[in-house]
């Protein structure tokens, strides 16, 4: 029989030397399994786990001991302040990435018809959380996994989300001719051989959502490319890329003939987010 006090104190104890983060994996990892917020575990330091419990626990501790992300582990992620299933087919959502929304969210008032597409939509965060803020939005999101777009379908489920229409399509390839106000995208952009690739979380996810040929500018020049042939004039686009790539894919956008090109720090201060606009 163990309490949650002395579980979290053996679970932080193990996971010191694989994680910078040991007691708060050991908290999130409890919590999952009891299914409980982590102030509970502050409130019942002393209540007895049950041997299923246990056991389901320390199968999730080894899990994070061999670099599993937590958010794999427990098959979910916050995001906007909504919880997202995730699971090794999708990218763990990245707060980096609301620098997207928040731009995309000012250019789309909130009670103004407008019609997105979210190409590469993974787990759906990004379509799920504009069509949940713009409830007068008609959302598009495609994804070239079908395993990838099943995750995104039962995340729109969960939250209640029926305005989406998904398709299995290679960027434009498979969507119905119209024209987009709004074009967004979290496309791959890490060039092949990055060394960042073997480091922590980016090992486990899939590598087709993040790496890409051309020093990772490929998808982002098709993308850019193609939305040009689908965006109304005066459509905006949107594009989230690497901390280096700011020269580089304002470069592109301008070639495309995109006007009021600019690019949006992240959270830590960083170029993520390039904005253009189709207005030839």
């Amino acid at each position: 029989m163990t309490s949650i006090q002395t579980i979290l104190e053996q679970a932080t104890q193990m996971l010191a030397t694989s994680s910078d983060s040991a007691t708060l994996d050991a908290e999130v990892l409890l919590c999952s399994i009891l299914q409980k917020q982590r102030s509970h575990l502050r409130a019942w330091p002393d209540k007895i786990l049950d041997a299923r419990q246990a056991d389901l626990f320390w199968a999730a501790v080894a899990k994070r001991q061999q670099g599993q992300p937590i958010a794999y582990i427990t098959g979910n992620r916050e995001f906007w302040s909504r919880s997202f299933q995730v699971s090794s087919d999708v990218l763990i959502p990245r707060p980096d990435t609301e620098v997207l929304i928040e731009c995309a969210l000012k250019l789309i008032p909130v009670d103004q018809a407008a019609r997105i597409i979210d190409l590469g939509t993974g787990s759906g965060i990004i379509a799920i959380t504009l069509a949940a803020e713009r409830p007068q939005a008609n959302v598009t999101a495609t994804d070239i996994s079908e395993a990838a777009l099943a995750i995104a379908q039962s995340n729109a489920k969960q939250h209640d989300i029926d305005r989406i229409q998904f398709y299995t399509s290679n960027w434009f390839s498979h969507v119905p001719l119209e024209l987009f106000d709004l074009i967004v995208s979290n496309p791959p952009y890490i060039a092949e051989g990055d060394p960042h690739l073997q480091d922590s979380d980016l090992r486990f996810e899939p590598q087709t959502a993040l790496v890409a040929p051309d020093n990772g500018l490929q998808a982002i020049q098709s993308l850019a490319d193609q939305a040009r042939h689908r965006l109304q004039l005066g459509g905006h686009l949107l594009i989230e890329h690497g901390y280096n790539q700011q020269d580089a894919v304002q470069n592109i956008f301008k070639e495309f003939r995109y006007e009021n090109v600019q690019t949006y720090l992240d959270l830590s201060g960083q170029p993520r987010v390039t904005y253009g606009q189709w207005n030839p």
